[in-house]
């Protein structure tokens, strides 16, 4: 075994060690407190906390409010990170300008702080409401309408937006960059192509397929986000990770299996999702452009 060989080998021990043993150590806890062969009220084998949960409304409707929630704002972020990109991208390769310094200060806080922020800017005695209320646009402060803890999540998607777009807006000016986007694009356009074709059939195709798993797994950390949802949205219905705390942290008992019972659920969820993104890496992933390529031969 040369050297080479022994680093690769190295590296797959210890991503083995730090991050799928772990995770598969905690799946087996929580799968088999889930089915009652272990845990405080330990009666044996038993797949009703399985069978309660996947017959429970509020585990579909809370799957299903954090998919929403997960696409809608990384939906949109995609849409301003591109924007941002397309119009002010000699701004962004350039250490001194003012928007590449703007887009790393979201990324200095973390979520909790984010979700604050938003609170206070959304919420009826917010910023926002209270600048309405002084032009006169309302009479009242109480009737500024219900932006926080609101059905639809519209902080809890501000808030979201704010903290994925200037990571996005990097991402894409990085992969505009590193694909010569000027260089394919101007060749495009040498052969016929408008400037509205080259942008729908070359710029943006790039970008995005470069960026699939990347987007892919974004989607996959928004819809696991607690924090944000925590303190920004309602009771019901209630993101994943917050209905599976709050029946793990709650004075019953028995809510704490079905608590892991979702824990599991969502992981394989997740674990099914993952699979097939990389499994599909290597027929999906747009690795050099025809017309790139043909121009280098």
């Amino acid at each position: 075994m040369n050297a080479n060989h022994f680093n690769i080998l190295s590296s797959k021990i210890v991503f083995l060690m730090l991050t799928i043993l772990p995770v598969g150590s905690g799946f087996v806890y929580a799968f088999l407190y889930s089915i009652g062969t272990i845990g405080i009220l330990n009666n044996g084998f038993t797949l009703a906390h399985w069978v309660n949960v996947l017959t429970d409304t509020s585990f579909w409707f809370s799957l299903g409010y954090s998919f929403y929630i997960a696409i809608v704002s990384v939906s949109i972020s995609i849409l301003l990170a591109l924007t941002i990109v397309l119009f002010w991208k000699k701004s962004l390769v350039s250490n001194n300008s003012i928007v590449s310094y703007l887009l790393y200060i979201p990324l200095c806080f973390p979520a909790i702080v984010v979700a604050l922020f938003s609170f206070q800017v959304w919420s009826k005695s917010g910023l926002i409401s209270r600048i309405v209320s002084h032009l006169g646009i309302l009479t009242e402060i109480t009737s500024f309408p219900d932006l926080t803890n609101d059905t639809y999540g519209f902080s809890i998607l501000c808030s979201c937006i704010l903290m994925i777009t200037p990571f996005f807006a990097i991402l894409f000016s990085n992969l505009y960059k590193q694909e010569q986007i000027d260089h394919l694009k101007n060749i495009a356009m040498s052969l016929g192509a408008t400037s509205t074709q080259a942008l729908f059939k070359i710029v943006l195709p790039v970008i995005l397929k470069k960026a699939k798993i990347t987007i892919s797994l974004f989607i996959v950390f928004v819809m696991s986000s607690y924090e944000i949802p925590l303190l920004l949205g309602r009771q019901n219905p209630q993101m994943i990770s917050v209905l599976a705390i709050q029946k793990l942290q709650r004075f019953n008992l028995n809510d704490i299996p079905q608590a892991y019972a979702i824990a599991c659920l969502y992981m394989i969820f997740i674990g099914l999702v993952l699979y097939f993104l990389f499994f599909s890496k290597s027929s999906t992933q747009l690795s050099v452009s025809p017309l790139k390529r043909n121009f280098d031969d």
